[in-house]
């Protein structure tokens, strides 16, 4: 079974992102085929500065392989390390109705967000459906947000292997029943664009002050507290084992326990978890050569296979002899 999973660089990586993500994608490593990139191209749609995209393409791939992602038994990968994403989006595109674009939620919400309507924005769902497809993709991790891209992905492949005859594989999506809702500093969902992350390797005098800074109510030190109302405790759950969950709910229920000392518990766990994480990524800023070898060494992986489906797309539609 081959996995395909795409991140965005588009900032600083933080919690939301490790445990929407992040974890679920290297826990794949042991279940099959893993392809994972790192979508430069995607992320041009809202990043027009040369300096921050290579800054954040170079911060999401040390922070994954700080993380656990092993680049031996999964093909880590620039998108844009791989062109034939490029001539497949064409080949796609010649398919593809207007409609079912127009339909799509993400372009509607983001215009209504005050983004401008470019094309790139438009056909996004083309691209995101090319990555797929290039890899012969049998399972694809989604949020419910791109669940509507995956779908247009698998409308596309059934329409081009009617027209043109058998080439792709249709990807199935794996939406997981309970995904961990990771509250911001501010009970919001976390969220760059909210300005409410707590971020996974930021200066840790500034994750303190963050994680002191979290919303809770109004409840006097010495009152009961309710911990599935709390954000702290959703933050501290996260982290913690069973033992340490209850030993927190008690305390929350039990009264005579102050939101200050959750938080400083909350701290005390993210370090901990976090420590082997931040000293592996030391070692990767000192030996950028490295990385650069594990970019290089997934694109020829990855383009390996993205050349047998082309070159499949290709012929079906003409453009070479089989």
């Amino acid at each position: 079974m081959r996995i395909l999973t795409g991140v965005q660089p588009s900032g600083k990586l933080h919690i939301g992102n490790y445990f929407g993500a992040m974890k679920p994608i290297i826990s794949f490593q042991d279940k099959g085929e893993s392809f994972v990139f790192i979508a430069n191209y995607h992320a041009l749609t809202t990043v027009h500065n040369r300096e921050q995209l290579l800054a954040d393409t170079l911060d999401v791939g040390l922070d994954f392989l700080a993380c656990g992602l092993d680049p031996e038994r999964t093909v880590f990968f620039r998108q844009s390390d791989v062109p034939e994403v490029q001539e497949l989006a064409w080949l796609l595109s010649i398919l593809t109705p207007m409609g079912l674009l127009e339909r799509c939620h993400s372009y509607k919400d983001k215009l209504a967000k005050g983004m401008s309507a470019t094309h790139g924005l438009f056909s996004y769902p083309v691209l995101m459906a090319a990555d797929i497809l290039l890899y012969q993709s049998d399972l694809v991790p989604v949020g419910k947000d791109q669940k509507q891209h995956l779908e247009v992905t698998r409308d596309l492949a059934i329409k081009f292997n009617n027209e043109f005859g058998e080439v792709f594989r249709i990807p199935e999506p794996y939406i997981p029943e309970e995904v961990a809702v990771v509250p911001g500093v501010d009970g919001q969902k976390m969220s760059k664009s909210y300005g409410n992350t707590i971020e996974l390797f930021g200066n840790q005098k500034e994750t303190k002050a963050r994680i002191m800074r979290i919303v809770t109510d109004c409840k006097a030190l010495e009152d009961p507290k309710d911990p599935a109302t709390c954000n702290v405790f959703a933050l501290y759950k996260l982290f913690a084992s069973p033992e340490q969950r209850a030993e927190m709910e008690a305390n929350y229920r039990g009264g005579n326990y102050g939101y200050g000392t959750a938080k400083k518990a909350l701290y005390e766990l993210f370090m901990q978890t976090f420590e082997p994480f931040r000293a592996r990524r030391e070692e990767l800023v000192k030996n950028l050569d490295y990385v650069e070898e594990v970019f290089r060494k997934g694109a020829e992986r990855a383009r390996a296979a993205a050349s047998v489906t082309l070159t499949k797309a290709r012929c079906a539609v003409g453009l070479q002899q089989r």
